[in-house]
């Protein structure tokens, strides 16, 4: 464990200094400071810190989960191509095949799934921390950036009668049954699983081109829409309140975040840029995107119409200027 403390040590730090910092100001602004609320809104302000830093990586997701889509023919072709060949020598080939296409339309498939990834230190940290709370030591010399009072302030805070460490397993094993800590946390469970479902489904349903909507890719995005808030079920029974306020928060604001660039910045081809597109004609406004490019090539085209007559008296004029000239 004190590897691992090491290893977590700046993540650590950094989520109890932020919270420090917010129940520093919620107290400062008249709240309680031993209020289960000021603890509660300095968790969701954490989430819009750190979500607000994770921007950039967000928008190398969508550019990454867009370049996965407009590859996903030529991945088909590629599959196709070494259909039932599994010897080693093939098998090494496509690898190298994938990757060749992958650094062509620059797309990184590791980048899809970043954003998640990222977050994973930030909620250790505060899963740690939160089970850590009533160890002695802790209340005696402090969490890194957390003072001993403030240790003892967010150990002994609640909202609705149920402390930040209360979990769904250890109210259900509880003699006798710990009801209001099984019911608050079975709410944001079900909270969070629904909206991360939502979110995913949203992805799926309007920002994803035709060609997206079928092969692996497809396949992929299918079983993260039911595994993902499996995991979630089964996980958060052991979530402390604090962590279920915090991924609760991380998963509205996913939502938002996602409904906003799928309604002004969709994928090209996606029923999302359709809807756009009607909603800019409503307004007289040129579409974008697909429609735009498709707009643009039959404009190019040639007409196909052939001037006629209108084109033959300058001929005309021409020759007879000669023949006079004669």
């Amino acid at each position: 464990m004190a590897f691992l403390d090491a290893i977590m040590w700046p993540f650590s730090w950094a989520v109890s200094f932020i919270l420090t910092l917010f129940h520093n100001v919620l107290t400062f602004l008249g709240m309680d400071a031993d209020s289960g609320w000021n603890w509660t809104i300095s968790i969701v302000l954490l989430v819009l810190v750190i979500r607000i830093i994770l921007i950039p990586l967000f928008v190398r997701q969508i550019k990454s989960q867009r370049g996965m889509q407009v590859v996903q023919p030529e991945l088909q072709k590629l599959q196709a191509k070494y259909k039932g060949k599994k010897d080693p020598v093939s098998r090494q080939q496509m690898v190298q095949e994938q990757q060749a296409l992958f650094k062509k339309h620059k797309v990184n498939p590791f980048m899809t799934c970043l954003p998640i990834l990222a977050q994973m230190p930030i909620f250790l940290a505060l899963f740690w921390m939160l089970n850590r709370m009533r160890q002695e030591e802790y209340q005696r010399d402090g969490y890194f950036a957390l003072s001993p009072e403030e240790v003892r302030s967010f150990d002994g805070s609640s909202i609705f009668g149920v402390g930040m460490d209360g979990t769904f397993l250890d109210a259900l094993n509880a003699n006798p049954t710990a009801w209001n800590t099984i019911v608050l946390t079975a709410i944001m469970i079900v909270t969070m699983v629904s909206t991360q479902f939502f979110t995913q489904k949203q992805l799926m349903s309007k920002n994803m081109s035709e060609a997206a909507l079928t092969g692996q890719f497809a396949q992929t995005q299918k079983m993260m829409l039911y595994v993902l808030p499996l995991v979630f079920v089964f996980g958060g029974v052991y979530f402390p309140v604090g962590v279920l306020i915090y991924w609760t928060a991380t998963n509205f604001w996913t939502m938002g975040q996602q409904w906003w660039v799928i309604r002004n910045n969709p994928t090209p081809g996606s029923l999302a840029e359709k809807e756009l597109n009607l909603r800019r004609a409503a307004k007289g406004l040129p579409p974008v995107g697909e429609e735009a490019r498709k707009a643009r090539e039959e404009a190019e085209k040639p007409s196909g119409k052939h001037l006629g007559n209108q084109a033959q008296p300058s001929r005309k004029k021409k020759k007879k200027k000669k023949k006079g000239q004669r």
